[in-house]
Order: structure tokens, then C-alpha cells, then sequence
């Protein structure tokens, strides 16, 4: 699984060109901090509209946090690749100032990547683990 930028600066230029093209994700405003060697890292400020009626993170947004640091995290060993499927578990409530998304590449093959991501609900220096997933991101062929 190759098509990789050469460096951390680079890869994580073209992630930020991606999410330009991403309409959801603009319209999320996710902030792409890391995305290298198998390992990616979001943070997203977590607005009201953002959030259900007991303003918690909505599950919706959560899932797309979830699903994008471990694509990302995937397309740091893969190069293009879609999400191809991936199971949430929800752990607490999501409540604070913003969301922390980590992906890790669990293992990388030559047409699919296994990857986990854990997703974090901030406030202040305080951060409380509020979700898992567990994905398969499947290499865009062409």
C-alpha cells in the first residue's frame, strides 16, 4: 500500500486539501493535527449545533470523527482510500469544549486496513474517553 507523501508536512498538506473538497467535513470545521505513519489526530470545536438536546456531541458527529481519524489514519499507509465499514461503541456522554479523535492502523494489507480510533470530549485540560471504533478502509483503486 503505497501513494504516500514523503513527509508528515506533506501528507498532512494533502489531507487538508481533501478536506477542503469535503463539504461535510468543512461544514464540521474538523482541524486535521496529525496524519503519519498509520496514526491521526482531529480536534473539533464543539458547538451547539453540534449537539443533541441534552447538549451532548451528537452521535452523528462523533461517528464522523470516528470515521475520519481512522481513514485518515489509513490513508497515511494507503494513500486514497473510503471507508468501507465501522462499528461505534459509545462509552459516556460527550460533553465539553471540543472533540479528539485518534486513529491507529491496527494492520494494513494490500487492498484494506484495519484501523481503531478513539475519540475524546475535552474541557480544559480535562479529557474523557466517550467513544471507539473499530474500521475497515478499503484502498480506492484506479
Amino acid at each position: 500500500m503505497t501513494d504516500t507523501p514523503a513527509t508528515p508536512e506533506a501528507m498532512l498538506a494533502r489531507l487538508k486539501q481533501s478536506v477542503q473538497k469535503s463539504g461535510f467535513t468543512t461544514m464540521l470545521a474538523a482541524q486535521p493535527l496529525k496524519c503519519w505513519a498509520g496514526e491521526s489526530e482531529i480536534l473539533l470545536d464543539l458547538r451547539p449545533e453540534l449537539t443533541q438536546h441534552h447538549g451532548f456531541a451528537h452521535g452523528g458527529v462523533i461517528g464522523a470523527l470516528a470515521d475520519n481519524a481512522c481513514a485518515w489514519a489509513a490513508a497515511s499507509v494507503a494513500g486514497d482510500v473510503v471507508t468501507s465499514s465501522y462499528t461505534l461503541h459509545f462509552l459516556g456522554p460527550a460533553l465539553g469544549e471540543r472533540l479528539r479523535a485518534k486513529g491507529r492502523v491496527v494492520r494494513a494489507g494490500k487492498r484494506q486496513a484495519t484501523v481503531q480510533a478513539d475519540v475524546f470530549a475535552e474541557k480544559g485540560e480535562e479529557s474523557k474517553l466517550v467513544a471507539t471504533a473499530l474500521a475497515t478502509i478499503a484502498r480506492v483503486e484506479r
